[in-house]
């Protein structure tokens, strides 16, 4: 290989900047120069130091990468993106590259990324020619017969050398070695060509020498000169008095380019006027023309005629020069020759060549942009050109497919085709795009190439739920896991941004976290139940679900609320609250003088359920089968249906069943027990009524008989308590249990015994009674008996009965439960003040300890306090002897109890007038 000299060991590399600013441009147009054969590796130009005038005006010039944007698996030239270095990424040898072409170069183009601001670059590198190619000859020796009788001046075309380089490194001359018969002449060819003719200069004498050889040298002009040479042997043959003749030493012929195979080209017309063979003529080709020419042209050697033989091209050889010769068959024949000056026409025969650089390796026909990206986004680089000349090589390029889109032209024939709109791949996720380029020959030629802009998703839909609010229902009594429904959300986006994941936001119901009603599948948006639904503890359930994509780098969510009903079951039993049940069983007192229509009583009854399964009725079903009694269905009261004094009996057991109208329908039988008690005046029907709307209550009557003894128990209290307050001398009041304590260990005190009456209530701060008494005037209509009527015995009685008290946990009274007395009797009245006090707060009960909890005990007689609860046992319907009912068990303590308030009752077991009457008011 050619190596250059000391001189030329530098670098060689010059750079031309062409800058361009219009409107249509991008970017600049940069020129570089190398030399061929460079060492692969070298750097011939920085972009980032070239450029930097354009990369300041972008704004973070210091992040900007280039990208190449060539074709071909291995470039010549290849840019670093970091640092835009251009360096040479394989051998150059020119003369591969662009064979005999004076001006050789690599272009490219270079945008800059990201694209949000995208500049193009068009490089341009020239290539330039070294010696390192000498010229050559196509054979080592030319074989050349020359008559004797040439005339001085005879001229015969010799070989030409190829010498691959350009310019002054391309052949340039040749030289003949010294003789005295023959000379050279360089001529020049219209391709350029140089070739040489030898001449002779002298008479031929074959009989003095009847061959020459001679050495023909073809030299260049570079530096160092190179060059090539071959032998010229020359044989003098005997002389042929006359040679053939053309009609013309030369012809110039156009030739279309697109002209079929077998296109005459020229008739030779040549002439000898010998006879026989001395003038039979034979036409060829010249020995020294290239083999180019024998494989696109064919000469009759008989009749002279020059045809087409392989088409040509204008694009590759523009003219071609042909050297012919005729020749007779007489011996020492003379050839006369004839130049044949071919130029090749350009005809429109080149469709434009389109070449679409994309943003995805490895896929040339499909593009990938993002939606959502602003307009004017890069999407590829379009490069189109045409072979052919004039207006067949000038193009018109277009692009059809969708107005979101735009052809932009920057230079020449590039153009850069960017986004015209912003686009959204929900809408549309893929675009077919066609470029069309048309050149302006007639007729007009086109090409025409299709690719794909795909747009690749970013998460910028939220789930969306079909409704804001969904409504649903479930029956109660539901078993845990239930499936109850399934919501949706929808997103549009792709992969993990269109991955919907359910959640339930934390609430709360009744104080427990809406996550232990109800579960939902993360996946697919199921809800289940978690526990079994009470509609009597909660009939509604409403709470949000969340619905949230897997988009990155930001997740988006959407809300939609879930309205859960409870519907009824008819799960509950109706429940008696009154009158009170002892073991399910009610006592009544009927006047022995109660007229037909007496209000008996009214049984009250609730059902937790709701709608038409807490509608009830009653219904007497035993006990009554010679309709004594009517009852109302809706309102259960029961009325009598004759007067009571033509009824020979004085008891009755009457069965009643109240019914809801569920389905199925529950019910609950009680057993109501009438007795006539004898009035002591006569009742009129108008009194019976007024009386019996305020029929006894049994309960009444203990209540009022539990405030009585409390009355007395607070005066001891209070009557000891200050006795220990003396006795200590201290504000503090008197505890037995301390006081006891202190007399057994102290010595200068007597011991003593410890009585019922040294017993106090220890004082509280904030305790307080859930217990009223409220005094009202009693109505002047009412009756009243006579309050001394109660005898002395039935007030030793009642203090005997402070002794049977019984111990009550106040859990069982609920804290808005009343009690309301009218002044009858002065017990009552010291009832009254005893729950004033005790309303105030001024006393605590002591604790009474059940298992693991202290719960507040109060003494008092009230044992039906469970008609307050609201929910039975859940064991059907309660009949005698259920616990829920069975109120009263038999204890020591409700011996007691009996014991106390028998003494609140006349000795003939009447009920006193004044507190029948109170009961009556009540």
């Amino acid at each position: 290989m050619y190596q250059m000299n000391a001189k030329m060991h530098f670098r060689f590399v010059f750079a031309l900047l062409v800058v361009s600013f219009n409107s249509d441009v991008l970017g600049k147009n940069l020129k570089y120069r190398i030399y061929e054969e460079q060492r692969v590796g070298s750097v011939i130009a920085r972009l980032s130091e070239d450029v930097a005038d354009v990369l300041v005006k972008l704004p973070n010039p210091s992040t900007v990468r280039f990208r190449a944007m060539q074709r071909g698996n291995s470039p010549l030239l290849v840019v670093n993106e970091d640092s835009g270095e251009i360096s040479i990424g394989a051998k150059i040898d020119r003369e591969q590259l662009c064979q005999k072409n004076l001006n050789c170069s690599i272009e490219f183009d270079v945008i800059t990324l990201p694209t949000e601001h995208l500049q193009l670059f068009h490089i341009e590198v020239e290539v330039l020619d070294i010696n390192d190619n000498s010229p050559q000859f196509s054979r080592p020796l030319i074989p050349i017969e020359i008559s004797e009788s040439a005339a001085v001046g005879t001229r015969i075309p010799l070989d030409s050398a190829f010498d691959p380089d350009v310019g002054e490194n391309s052949l340039h001359t040749y030289s003949l070695s010294a003789n005295d018969f023959f000379n050279i002449e360089v001529q020049t060819r219209t391709d350029g060509a140089k070739y040489a003719e030898l001449i002779v200069v002298r008479e031929l004498d074959r009989e003095l020498k009847s061959s020459y050889e001679l050495q023909l040298t073809a030299s260049d002009m570079g530096v160092p000169q190179r060059s090539g040479s071959s032998i010229l042997k020359i044989s003098i043959s005997d002389s042929n008095d006359n040679s053939p003749a053309f009609e013309q030493q030369s012809y110039i012929i156009q030739l279309l380019e697109n002209s079929p195979i077998g296109t005459l080209l020229l008739d030779l017309n040549a002439t000898d006027p010998d006879e026989g063979a001395n003038g039979k003529i034979v036409y060829s080709f010249s020995s020294h023309v290239s083999p180019k020419i024998i494989e696109t042209f064919k000469i009759d050697s008989e009749r002279g005629h020059l045809t087409l033989f392989k088409p040509v091209d204008y694009e590759i050889t523009k003219s071609y020069e042909i050297d012919v010769q005729a020749q007779d068959l007489g011996p020492n024949s003379i050839p006369a020759h004839c130049k044949i000056i071919i130029k090749v026409v350009d005809v429109n025969d080149n469709k434009p060549e389109i070449n679409i650089n994309l943003m995805s390796p490895g896929k040339e026909e499909i593009s990938y942009i993002f939606e959502g990206d602003p307009i004017d986004t890069f999407v590829a680089l379009v490069r189109v050109q045409d072979k052919d000349s004039g207006l067949n090589g000038e193009i018109v390029c277009r692009l059809h497919g969708h107005g979101h889109f735009k052809l932009q032209k920057t230079y020449e024939n590039n153009y850069l085709i960017l986004t015209n709109a912003t686009l959204d791949r929900e809408k549309r996720s893929e675009y077919s795009l066609t470029v069309i380029a048309e050149d302006k020959g007639t007729p007009s030629l086109s090409t025409v190439k299709h690719f794909t802009v795909q747009i690749n998703d970013i998460n910028d839909n939220p789930p969306h739920f079909q409704r804001s609010r969904y409504e649903f229902a479930i029956s109660e009594n539901n078993s845990p896991g239930a499936y109850i429904t399934t919501v949706t959300a929808t997103d549009p986006d792709l992969g993990e941004n269109g991955q919907v994941t359910y959640t339930i936001l934390e609430s709360f119901i009744l104080g427990s976290s809406i996550t232990t009603y109800v579960t939902i599948d993360p996946s697919n948006g199921a809800i289940y139940a978690l526990r079994i639904f009470d509609h009597e503890e909660v009939s509604q359930i409403t709470f949000v679900v969340e619905a949230r994509d897997g988009g990155s780098p930001k997740q988006l969510v959407s809300n939609t609320t879930v309205v859960l009903t409870i519907i009824d079951e008819n799960d509950n039993i109706p429940v008696v609250i009154g009158p009170a049940l002892r073991n399910n069983t009610a006592e009544i007192s009927i006047p022995k003088g109660a007229e037909s229509g007496f209000h008996v009583t009214r049984i009250r009854a609730m059902d937790r359920d709701s709608g038409v399964n807490a509608e009830l009725s009653c219904s007497i079903v035993a006990g009554n089968e010679e309709n004594i009694f009517v009852i109302d269905p809706r309102s259960c009261d029961i009325h009598t249906n004759v007067s009571m004094e033509s009824v020979p009996y004085t008891e009755w057991e009457l069965s009643v069943v109240i019914q809801d109208k569920g389905n199925p329908q529950l019910h609950t039988k009680v057993l109501l027990k009438c007795m006539i008690f004898e009035y002591a005046e006569s009742v009129t029907s108008t009194a019976m009524t007024s009386v019996s709307q305020a029929s006894l209550d049994v309960s009444m009557i203990i209540i009022i008989s539990l405030g009585a003894i409390c009355a007395v128990l607070l005066v001891i209290m209070v009557l000891f308590a200050t006795r220990c307050n003396r006795e200590k001398k201290d504000t503090r009041s008197y505890n037995c249990r301390v006081a006891e304590s202190t007399y057994q260990h102290h010595p200068k005190r007597p011991s003593r015994q410890i009585h019922k009456g040294d017993i106090t209530l220890v004082p509280t701060v904030n305790g307080t009674l859930p217990i009223r008494s409220h005094h009202r005037p009693s109505p002047s209509s009412s009756p009243t008996l006579e309050r001394g009527q109660m005898g002395s015995r039935q007030s030793h009685n009642s203090h005997q009965s402070l002794n049977s008290l019984v111990t009550i946990s106040s859990n069982h009274v609920p804290e808005n439960f009343s009690l309301e007395l009218t002044h009858a009797t002065p017990a009552v009245e010291q009832v009254s003040q005893l729950l004033s006090m005790l309303h105030q707060g001024q006393y605590q009960p002591r604790p009474s300890f059940r298992g693991n909890k202290y719960s507040r005990s109060y003494r008092y007689a009230l044992q039906d306090m469970d008609k307050f609860s609201l929910k039975d046992s859940g064991r059907g319907d309660s009949e005698a002897g259920d616990s829920d009912y069975d109120l009263g068990r038999d204890s020591p303590i409700d011996r007691l109890l009996g014991e106390g308030f028998s003494d609140l009752f006349l000795t003939d077991g009447r009920i006193p007038a004044d507190l029948k009457t109170e009961a009556y008011k009540g």
